[in-house]
């Protein structure tokens, strides 16, 4: 059984800024390319989470979890709205994220489809979003029907340092 996948307001997110490091830090220690390098500090890790506050208290971001039967979060996906009058159909997945524990029992795919609902609630009906070609992020995004756009070679780096690519997504949104 996948467990619930609940939003967090700001407070609850500047309560969860500690476990929410943790997250990130095994998560980059696990290999996805998820916008840092490995090794992570905690200090880098709790600061970058901090930084998101503001954006979910205005509305731009809204942060989901998951977490295990102790409490733990063990997973995590960001919908990023867009700001612009003319892109208002729109949002980013950012930050899916399942703890290594986790991983394999269809979390980042009930995550995934949590972040895609929550979009949808905002009225939103084209979702985007990236990842490093061939990763296991890769093969979830395709199986859950989302579209390759194209492939920028040498995109971003992956925890290690080295350059990879980045395939590119989107997926309409029923109304």
């Amino acid at each position: 059984m996948n467990p619930d996948v609940v939003p967090l307001s700001a407070d609850e997110l500047l309560c969860a800024v500690g476990d929410l490091a943790e997250l990130l830090i095994d998560t980059v220690a696990g290999g996805a390319s998820i916008g840092f390098l490995d090794p992570l500090d905690p200090v880098t890790a709790t600061a970058w989470w901090r930084t998101r506050i503001p954006a979910v208290r205005a509305g731009r971001l809204s942060v989901r979890v998951s977490r295990d039967d102790g409490g733990r979060i063990t997973g995590t996906v960001g919908v990023a709205f867009a700001d612009k009058p003319n892109a208002r159909h729109r949002a980013e997945i950012v930050k899916l994220m399942v703890h290594r524990d986790a991983r394999g029992k269809g979390l980042g795919r009930t995550l995934l489809s949590a972040g895609e609902r929550a979009a949808a609630e905002f009225g939103v009906t084209l979702l985007l979003l990236d990842t490093e070609t061939g990763s296991p992020a890769d093969t979830l995004y395709r199986s859950a029907g989302w579209t390759a756009i194209g492939v920028v070679p040498g995109h971003a780096a992956d925890p290690g340092g080295t350059l990879r690519p980045t395939t590119f997504f989107y997926k309409e949104l029923k109304k």
